[in-house]
């Protein structure tokens, strides 16, 4: 009789066993159920343009999906396309339009929101005053960057004098560089220039020279906080009818939100705004191929609820077309067709 209790026992304690290593299986095969959210991790890289915005959307998405982890590296966008189309990273993050030799490596870009380059000066610039009311023209700037034409302030503001302008320009390879580029009628490698690396190191390398000019990304040229021109640099006004002076309409500068504005009424010439991209290989969740779900669900978030903190962040939104556009594709309809 002991012997058949303690037999019974043991069975009822291997049962036990059996049923306790089978939940977390049971558990892990719930999660991957259909309509289960995703978990896992995700990585992206590339362009300063995006980077402020993007670690937002790693905290908020990672908020509202536990177990969930976005790493976001900035590095330019030119490593952002680089490390998307090598597979490095699931996302690369690009600051310029994709050319048409990244689309045949299988590039996939979705415009997730807008911004622009500015060109920026020092606070302690001794004619900065003067730059302010006059501005400078296109082809001005097009004297520095694009010809190397190193003239003095007081000749770019018809004034008598020989203060040399120190250009600077971008070292990496990257969206903001070829979009000022763009603007003046060229490429990244047309830029004159000393080259410094990324929107930090340009910013700092401009704050710090009070004869220089350099450019960068909006929410590199102003503060977060206070968003007026981060502290040291100056925005330099661009004379877009080229009458000698900032007309009214043209003083788009004193504020971020200043600058947004007129960028999203077109008052602000693109380029220098720009769409800024999220670039992934390939289609996220292919009908034949659904093992990319956690970064189909990402892509989604960004595109719906994720667009909330865009203009919170100094950002303009795309148009509802391009995020229908941008859904579509995410959710394989591009590939079905």
């Amino acid at each position: 009789m002991k012997k058949t209790i303690a037999v019974i026992v043991l069975l009822l304690a291997a049962g036990v066993v059996a049923l306790l290593l089978k939940r977390p299986e049971v558990s892990r095969k719930a999660a991957e159920a259909p309509g289960a959210p995703a978990r896992g991790s995700l990585s992206l890289s590339g362009a300063w343009a995006l980077y402020p915005l993007a670690v937002r959307w790693q905290e908020e998405f990672q908020k509202s999906h536990p177990g969930t982890v976005v790493d976001v590296q900035a590095g330019g966008a030119g490593k952002g396309i680089a490390d998307a189309l090598a597979g490095v990273v699931d996302i690369g993050m690009v600051s310029r339009e994709i050319n048409p030799a990244e689309v045949e490596k299988g590039a996939v870009a979705l415009a997730v929101a807008k911004d622009a380059v500015v060109a920026t000066v020092s606070a302690k610039n001794p004619l900065l005053a003067d730059l302010l009311r006059r501005g400078l023209k296109k082809e001005d700037l097009a004297a520095l960057w694009m010809r190397g034409l190193t003239k003095s302030w007081e000749a770019l503001l018809d004034r008598d004098g020989r203060t040399p302008v120190h250009v600077f320009t971008r070292s990496d390879a990257c969206g903001a560089a070829e979009t000022w580029a763009a603007y003046l009628g060229g490429h990244q490698e047309d830029l004159a220039g000393v080259g410094v690396y990324g929107d930090p190191g340009l910013a700092e390398a401009v704050r710090r020279d009070p004869l220089a000019i350099g450019f960068n990304n909006v929410n590199f040229a102003y503060d977060a906080k206070t968003l007026r021109p981060v502290a040291g640099l100056g925005i330099c006004p661009i004379d877009l009818d080229g009458n000698g002076r900032i007309d009214p309409a043209e003083s788009v500068y004193a504020t971020r939100d200043d600058l947004v504005r007129a960028i999203a009424a077109h008052v602000y010439p693109s380029p220098p705004a720009r769409d800024l991209y999220f670039v992934i290989k390939g289609q996220p969740a292919r009908p034949r191929q659904p093992d990319r779900p956690l970064l189909a669900d990402f892509l989604t978030w960004v595109l719906t609820e994720g667009q909330q903190y865009v203009a919170e962040m100094g950002y303009i939104a795309v148009g509802p077309d391009r995020i229908a556009s941008g859904l579509a594709t995410v959710r394989g309809s591009a590939e079905k067709k």
